[in-house]
């Protein structure tokens, strides 16, 4: 990253324990070896939770001059009382705005990348949010079509990305397509190495049924979707294998034969994610034309303000943020985009 670019940071709900996590990252950032950064949203709500210093800025430039005198926050106020662990309309307005300014500046290029806080769905639906989640809000943003955006959820050893992602386990099935399934695929294996360098990334895919459908067995969608689609990567040159049972894809020897797993619905995807990598969990989006990515928690209404929030998986967005934002400025650099093989 330049000189003056730091991350993003929108503070997400001012009642849950987004201020906290960001405050302990600030106070830890040599240890955690932290980009710079900075925080968007309401003051208040970092006070309520925290002593230490806390510089207001006017701009991500300026925030990074400040740095190491405070936390750097862009304030943003919320129109009511912060309560930690009280939720309300004010905060949820406060915490839109602030997911607003924290990607406009980053599409504009004044951030290097944007990490969003986390938010409560309930409350920003109440306030008249229409997106599906944080997400989808994104893309929109940056003119991307939410079909040809894909989350990823990574960790130290394993990268998962859903197809579908939150809707009922009993729609699953219907949703499935040759041509989403193919393009959630493709969008991971591009973001492999747009954002993590792989040059030659490598795709595991689930199927969706008990040991993958045995052949027709225990279900057909192996064979009419998830097959076909897996032919369709590997006519464009992607390496690609499936469709794999999913009980068998995620102890160590098996993670160790791909890049990224393909999985069909949202627990089959964040289940081993979580059970590994709970407190380093991150949330990327791929598909974007900036970085974003956010920690793989909610907002813990039930533990704000007693400072028992852990920091580990916003400081790993951070880390991921910083590392997704360089490996696309050095294939910039390099003339290439990560869009296609060997370009």
């Amino acid at each position: 990253m330049t000189a003056t670019r730091p991350i993003a940071v929108s503070l997400g709900d001012p009642a849950g324990i987004g201020p906290e996590v960001i405050a302990k990252c600030w106070a830890g950032r040599h240890e955690l070896d932290l980009p710079a950064f900075v925080a968007i949203g309401d003051p208040r709500s970092v006070e309520a939770v925290w002593d230490g210093p806390i510089a207001v800025v006017d701009s991500p430039e300026n925030g990074f001059e400040r740095f190491d005198e405070g936390l750097p926050v862009i304030p943003i106020r919320s129109g009511g009382e912060i309560t930690p662990g009280q939720p309300d309309g004010a905060g949820a307005h406060c915490a839109y705005d602030s997911l607003e300014m924290a990607v406009g500046l980053t599409r504009e290029g004044a951030a290097a990348a944007v990490v969003t806080g986390p938010v409560s769905k309930k409350q920003l639906y109440e306030i008249g949010f229409t997106h599906p989640g944080q997400t989808e809000f994104v893309a929109e943003r940056c003119g991307v079509s939410k079909s040809n955006v894909a989350m990823m959820l990574a960790g130290p050893s394993l990268r998962a990305v859903p197809v579908t992602t939150h809707i009922p386990l009993s729609e699953a099935s219907e949703a499935l397509t040759v041509d989403l399934v193919a393009s959630r695929g493709r969008a991971a294996l591009r973001g492999l190495i747009r954002n993590f360098g792989i040059e030659k990334p490598r795709l595991a895919v689930t199927g969706l049924n008990p040991h993958a459908g045995e052949n027709g067995a225990l279900g057909t969608e192996e064979i009419e979707i998830i097959g076909p689609a897996i032919d369709q990567l590997r006519d464009e040159g992607w390496d690609v294998v499936g469709p794999l049972p999913a009980d068998t894809m995620f102890h160590d020897r098996a993670r160790a034969k791909y890049d990224a797993a393909l999985a069909m619905y949202h627990d089959q995807a964040l289940i081993p994610l979580k059970a590994l990598h709970f407190d380093e969990g991150v949330n990327i989006t791929l598909g974007l034309p900036i970085v974003r990515t956010s920690p793989d928690h909610g907002t813990a209404f039930d533990i704000a303000g007693t400072d028992q929030a852990e920091p580990t998986a916003m400081a790993a967005a951070l880390i991921c943020a910083r590392d997704a934002a360089n490996c696309r400025k050095a294939l910039a650099q390099a003339g290439r985009t990560g869009m296609a093989i060997g370009k």
